[in-house]
């Protein structure tokens, strides 16, 4: 990415942080906890990548920029909702969360429960009142944000992480597509709607988010048994006994495949904007940091702290 982009790419990150602190649920006088407890899991440290795709889609498309930022960080209350709940003690029962206790630990079970209602429900509220979309544009958001949310998205993709599959790879796949893929597809959607771009760009840009969102999951799936707690910033070992990709095809070859992806991924979003367009120019340093965080799994390396916000979780 060149210096230019980054910089870019930087003030974006912060516009994204600034709003995000902006459209917090307002919680009543004497509810604190429940307050604190929202804020706190939203505003952990995150590159906020989900929200970072929805805005340079737009930018990209000379579309909607103040839409997609606000349609980004209604993304970002989701997929914060999506780990507290995934973190609950009838989940995966996790101790750490993006460098620190994970919600239910801090504020309890009832509060994590209640605060993860009150980010959904404000995500909604924020797509429905965007102020910069029409009546139509605005119910597409909705629509594109609630089919990744329900059965055909994260609930699905938990339900079969938490029950488990077939055993199969493409059972596999198929839980990542939901459960990572799923936000990222929204994102990219969200990030279109008003810029009027062409069906065969909107089909390659979609393309782009499920191949993005499966390698993503997979890298996060490889490095999950292979790093310290501290260094990747939540627990490890949450998939012994599951039957992801890696256990079933082994390190190597996982390594590979995600490699093919982010190929593809490329690809993809070079046929619908070009080589030059600020999405190739951020999956080239999501690829870049794939390989680097893969070959310190190889040598037998402790990724290093301070990089908490990377993925395993890019989160």
């Amino acid at each position: 990415m060149s210096p230019t982009r980054l910089e870019e790419t930087t003030r974006l990150q912060k516009r994204i942080e600034q709003r995000l602190g902006e459209v917090l649920p307002a919680c009543l006088e004497g509810q604190e906890q429940l307050r604190d407890a929202i804020a706190t899991s939203v505003l952990a440290p995150g590159k906020r990548l989900r929200p970072l795709l929805a805005v340079l889609t737009a930018i990209d498309l000379n579309g909607d920029v103040e839409a997609a930022i606000e349609g980004g960080c209604a993304i970002e209350l989701i997929h914060t909702a999506s780990l507290v709940l995934d973190d609950l003690p009838c989940m995966d029962d996790a101790t750490l969360r993006r460098g620190q206790p994970p919600t239910h630990v801090a504020y309890g079970e009832d509060t994590a429960l209640l605060a993860v209602i009150a980010m959904i429900s404000r995500a909604f509220e924020l797509l429905a009142a965007a102020p910069s979309l029409n009546p139509e544009q605005r119910t597409r958001s909705v629509a594109a944000l609630g089919k990744a949310v329900g059965t055909s998205g994260l609930v699905a993709g938990q339900f079969a992480d938490l029950k488990g599959g077939s055993g199969s790879t493409d059972a596999a796949a198929r839980t990542n597509a939901l459960k990572t893929g799923a936000l990222f597809l929204a994102a990219v959607e969200i990030g279109m709607i008003g810029s009027g771009a062409p069906r065969e760009t909107r089909r390659e840009l979609e393309a782009f988010a499920r191949e993005l969102g499966l390698a993503f999951q997979l890298l996060d799936d490889l490095l999950d048994g292979s790093q310290t707690a501290v260094s990747i910033g939540k627990d490890i070992g949450q998939d012994a006994g599951k039957s992801t990709i890696v256990s079933m095809i082994g390190r190597a070859s996982t390594e590979d495949q995600i490699d093919r992806h982010m190929r593809t991924a490329l690809a993809h979003v070079e046929a619908g904007l070009g080589p030059d367009s600020r999405l190739a120019a951020l999956l080239h340093v999501i690829w870049k940091t794939a390989r680097h965080r893969t070959a310190e799994h190889r040598a037998g390396k402790v990724i290093s702290e301070g990089r908490v916000d990377e993925p395993a979780g890019m989160q």
